[in-house]
């Protein structure tokens, strides 16, 4: 599924091709993904210019010229690229090749380029919110992990309030923007902390390196253009190469980097967590301190 890293690196790889363009047309192959009526999402559009694009949580935005935006959720297996208009643009011969394989809808701008949403098992959705009402979907999500709003402290104190695993805490879109599966059991175990344990039970010098792990990761994602495990995709169509840097998720039974222990694999949540048994204990391990006149 498509998170933080995912979503930043296809709005970095549109964004100059479509801000400033005109919407001349928007093709619906498949109205299941779209929140509002076809026709209501075309005249909505109709003429509009695109000022920019941006991202919120793991949603890819367009902000329209008269305040509106247009929330592209990904789902688990979306994507939205930006590419040449091929010579047959009717609904039913759109075609892109390799490229996109599932157009869902297809946003027709000034120039010949065509901004195609492409989902495959099409769970994303599309929404063209007036200015208010993006602003109030923006509130339902909690801060971003690579902003300054995101703090150790804040955090901490988060986890202390909830008796969630502290993973599910991580998956909380209302808790923390962006961050899913493959990037939390990543982050939890640079922090050194298993991923069922009581978010409760994190102690600040945790939460500490959590928060640092959390930037870290993320951080390095993007800069790989995200993971492609199966489906996501690129702006472009190209894969994203932080795969080759997972070192637990998808993991399971291969030695771990740290320790040489076996990647393990179990299930809460209805999602899989993978961690290293020994780097990771299910109890809290207390920090040692140094006591006075001893060396």
């Amino acid at each position: 599924m498509p998170e933080l890293p995912e979503a930043e690196t296809i709005v970095r790889g549109i964004r100059a091709a479509v801000s400033g363009r005109r919407i001349e047309g928007v093709e619906v192959l498949h109205r299941d993904v779209l929140a509002v009526t076809p026709a209501r999402l075309r005249k909505g559009l109709a003429g509009q210019r695109i000022e920019g694009a941006g991202r919120r949580a793991k949603n890819v935005l367009l902000d329209m010229d008269d305040g509106s935006v247009v929330w592209i959720n990904l789902g688990m297996t979306g994507g939205v690229m930006s590419l040449p208009r091929p010579p047959h643009t009717s609904a039913a011969r759109v075609r892109y090749g390799p490229i996109a394989t599932h157009p869902t809808v297809v946003f027709l701008l000034g120039g010949g380029t065509d901004l195609v949403f492409n989902d495959s098992r099409r769970f994303g959705t599309i929404e063209h919110l007036d200015a208010s009402a993006s602003r109030a979907r923006s509130r339902t999500f909690g801060p971003e992990p690579l902003t300054d709003e995101f703090t150790p402290a804040g955090l901490w104190r988060g986890l202390r309030a909830s008796r969630a695993p502290v993973r599910s805490w991580l998956l909380d879109q209302r808790k923390l923007a962006g961050v899913g599966n493959i990037y939390a059991n990543e982050a939890l175990f640079l922090a050194g902390i298993h991923p069922a344990r009581r978010a409760r039970t994190v102690r600040r010098h945790e939460a500490e390196a959590l928060h640092s792990s959390l930037r870290s990761v993320l951080t390095a994602a993007v800069q790989a253009g995200g993971t492609t495990i199966r489906d996501y995709r690129n702006a472009q169509g190209g894969e994203g190469a932080y795969v080759r840097e997972l070192r637990v998720y998808g993991q399971e039974g291969s030695h771990c980097i740290k320790c040489s222990s076996i990647v393990q694999r179990l299930v809460f949540g209805n999602r899989s967590a993978f961690l290293c048994p020994t780097c990771q204990p299910r109890r809290a391990v207390a920090r040692r301190t140094r006591r006075p006149g001893l060396t």
